[in-house]
C-alpha cells in the first residue's frame, strides 16, 4: 500500500535558512570590501540587481533553453503527464509544465521560481531505460524539489557566487582606480576586490554544495514516501548511474553546467570526490532508501 501522507523536511528547512544567512552575511561583508576598495556601488548593484532579475524570473527558460527541452501536452506525452498529474495531486502541487529532452543522457531536473512556475523535464534517455514505477519514483524525487522550494534557493544562492565571479574576471571594468595619476590606488584597490571576490566564491562554493547535497539526500526522501517504494528508487538510481558510465564524455561535458539540477550528475562514477560534488555519493543515497525500506516493511 503507498503512502499518502507528505511530511515536511525541517532538516532541509533548517539548513536552507542557515546557509541563506551565512551567505548573505557573506556578500554584504563582500559589498562592504568593494566600497571600501572605491567601487562604484551604483553600477555593481546595477548590474547585479540586473542578473538577479533575469536569473530569478527567466531561469527556467535559461535552463530548458540550454539543455534544447521542448515543452509536451498530455496529447504528446500522455503516460508522463498522466503519472506526474497523480504525483502533484497526491503532493498538494499545482500541475507544473512537462518537458522532454531528447538526448541518450539518462536524466531528469525540475526548474521554476515556484511551485506554481515548475517545470520537470526528462530525457528520452531515463524513459527508455526505467521501467514505470523507476520514472514514477524519479518524477517523485523532482516533485519533492518543487515540494520543498529548494530548487528557488539554490538558484537565489548559485546568483550570488556568479556574481562573485563575475566580478573576479571583470573588476577592472566595474570603476576601480582613476586616472593615471591614481594607478597606485586602483592597482591596491584591484587586489583588495580581487581577494575578496576569492573569498566569497570559495566560501559560496562549499555551502552551495553542502546544501545541494542534503536537498538531494531530502527528495530521495521525499520520492520514497509519497510513491511508498524507495527499492524503486534505489534501482533507478543504479540504472542511471550506470547507463551514465557508457554516455561519450564529450556529451556529458556539454550538460555539466546543469549537473546541480540533476538527479545524477552528468560524470563518470569516480569523476568527483563528495566533498566537491553537488550530489551525496551514490553509495549513501542507496543506503538511505535501504533504511526506508526497512522502516516501511516494519523490519528493525
Amino acid at each position: 500500500m503507498r503512502s499518502r501522507h507528505w511530511y515536511r523536511d525541517t532538516g532541509l528547512q533548517a539548513r536552507m535558512f542557515v546557509v541563506m544567512g551565512l551567505l548573505a552575511a557573506l556578500y554584504l561583508a563582500f559589498m562592504a570590501a568593494l566600497w571600501a576598495a572605491g567601487v562604484n556601488f551604483f553600477v555593481i548593484m546595477l548590474i547585479a540587481g540586473g542578473m538577479l532579475f533575469v536569473q530569478y524570473y527567466f531561469s527556467d527558460k535559461l535552463v530548458l533553453a540550454s539543455m534544447g527541452a521542448r515543452e509536451v501536452g498530455p496529447d504528446e506525452a500522455p503516460e508522463l503527464h498522466a503519472m506526474i498529474a497523480r504525483l502533484a495531486q497526491q503532493m498538494d502541487l499545482p500541475m507544473p509544465k512537462v518537458a522532454i529532452v531528447y538526448t541518450d543522457i539518462p536524466n531528469a531536473f525540475a526548474t521554476g521560481r515556484n511551485p506554481k512556475n515548475a517545470v520537470v523535464c526528462v530525457t528520452t534517455g531515463i524513459m527508455n531505460r526505467l521501467d514505470y514505477a523507476e520514472l514514477e519514483a524519479v518524477l517523485g524525487h523532482e516533485l519533492t524539489h518543487v515540494k520543498n522550494r529548494d530548487v528557488q534557493v539554490i538558484t537565489i544562492a548559485s546568483f550570488f557566487a556568479t556574481v562573485a565571479s563575475f566580478i573576479m574576471q571583470w573588476g577592472l571594468w566595474l570603476g576601480m582606480g582613476g586616472g593615471r595619476d591614481r594607478e597606485d590606488r586602483g592597482a591596491n584597490a584591484f587586489v583588495l576586490v580581487y581577494l575578496a571576490s576569492v573569498l566569497t566564491w570559495i566560501i559560496s562554493f562549499f555551502l552551495i554544495r553542502a546544501l545541494s547535497r542534503y536537498r538531494e539526500l531530502a527528495a530521495d526522501r521525499g520520492a520514497a514516501i509519497v510513491t511508498g517504494a524507495p527499492s524503486q528508487l534505489a534501482s533507478a538510481l543504479i540504472k542511471i548511474s550506470h547507463g551514465m558510465a557508457r554516455i561519450p564524455d564529450q556529451d556529458l561535458r556539454r550538460v555539466e553546467t546543469m549537473n546541480a539540477f540533476f538527479i545524477v550528475p552528468a560524470l563518470k562514477a569516480d569523476s568527483l570526490a563528495e566533498l566537491f560534488s553537488t550530489h551525496p555519493s551514490l553509495e549513501r543515497r542507496l543506503a538511505q532508501l535501504q533504511e526506508l525500506q526497512r522502516r516501511m516493511e516494519g523490519v528493525a
